[in-house]
């Protein structure tokens, strides 16, 4: 199998700062628009400063890279790979720009984000459709689909949840609760993302119940599991997704529950909601609260998770029919071109790349 019609690969982050100097200007291109008061920017930044003011995400795209070239080059796929972030450099516009400039005229793209939602699909599509506005014969992109039940993304996070079970007291192992996060989004883009509606959160908890289910085989003992939310940002007039882990945490230590492993199911990589968020500070408070803690790891550039980027560009590229298409849990493989009305914009209809509208 070949790479098709497709003559380029695009990978599409967030991004995030990597010196104390980018910070500031990182966090403004994030929130641009938003209303966000200068307190809390510096608040935030606060948080990026304790790590040196870089984020690690940047750092796991480039591990990603290096790992998908070594692979496109092993199995002879002769795909170019780029690289672009929404919210700074290497910038998605320059990405677009090189791109066009090395005569490159259909890209596939991945994103990553595994589900579907507005700030997890369809803002992306948009931002890609955006950066190419006023560039000269820039490509056409279509979209990977929604990876979430992917073995090879499901897979390695059935081992990284049983490596941090290791991580537990011996004498708690058995007993710890399971905590699924993922990041938290207004209620308004819960009900209608996905074609349907709805579809952010049962992604969720279908891939969760599927690494349930593979931590129970890979240790013999069932444990209790929830999905949690965590990171919102926004006002607090405005719903977001319930529980939010720290709540859930504390509600859990008053029933008597005293380990826990959170999984950071939601993204692919760490990044600050991950490791400030999760490892500082839900870890201080597991610790005042007496629960014993442990974080799996994220997927990052797994062998396993490499290896299904592959299998993806072979599938879209050769269209591959969907009950043929590897997924895991009840939702099936998901769709590669976004539906009419799929995870709409909440401020109003604007121009994406790889839907139907």
């Amino acid at each position: 199998m070949s790479a098709g019609p497709f003559d380029a690969f695009l990978l599409v982050s967030f991004g995030g700062p990597e010196g104390p100097d980018d910070v500031m200007p990182f966090l403004q291109n994030v929130t641009r628009g938003k209303d966000v008061p200068p307190e809390r920017l510096a608040e935030v930044a606060e948080h990026y400063h304790r790590f040196g003011g870089v984020s690690p995400i940047n750092g796991h795209c480039r591990e990603l890279l290096g790992a998908l070239e070594a692979d496109f080059a092993v199995n002879g796929i002769d795909l170019p790979i780029y690289w672009g972030n929404r919210n700074w450099n290497p910038s998605l516009r320059d990405a677009i720009a090189q791109m066009a400039d090395d005569g490159r005229r259909r890209a596939l793209v991945l994103l990553t984000s595994a589900y579907a939602s507005y700030p997890g699909c369809r803002q992306y599509r948009e931002d890609i459709f955006a950066a190419k506005a006023g560039i000269p014969k820039a490509p056409n992109f279509a979209r990977i689909r929604h990876y979430f039940n992917h073995p090879g993304f499901v897979k390695p996070m059935v081992a990284n949840t049983v490596a941090a079970l290791e991580q537990l007291p011996a004498d708690q192992r058995e007993s710890a609760t399971i905590l699924f996060t993922t990041h938290s989004i207004p209620m308004a883009m819960a009900y209608s993302a996905g074609p349907e509606g709805g579809l952010y959160v049962r992604q969720h908890e279908d891939v969760a119940a599927v690494v349930a289910a593979g931590v129970q085989e890979a240790t013999g003992i069932e444990r209790p599991y929830e999905l949690v939310f965590q990171s919102r940002s926004g006002p607090p007039q405005v719903p977001w997704l319930e529980p939010d882990i720290g709540d859930r945490l504390t509600a859990l230590s008053q029933v008597g529950t005293t380990a826990v492993v959170v999984v950071p199911i939601g993204f692919i990589s760490d990044h600050m909601e991950v490791v400030y968020d999760l490892d500082v500070e839900l870890k201080e408070q597991a610790d005042k609260l007496g629960v014993a803690f442990a974080r799996a790891g994220t997927v990052g550039a797994a062998p396993e998770f490499v290896a299904a980027i592959r299998e993806l560009v072979l599938e879209r590229a050769n269209s591959v029919m969907p009950d043929q298409r590897p997924a895991l849990g009840e939702l099936g493989a998901s769709y590669d071109l976004c539906p009419p009305g799929c995870c709409p914009n909440p401020k109003g209809p604007r121009p994406a790349v790889a839907g139907r509208d």
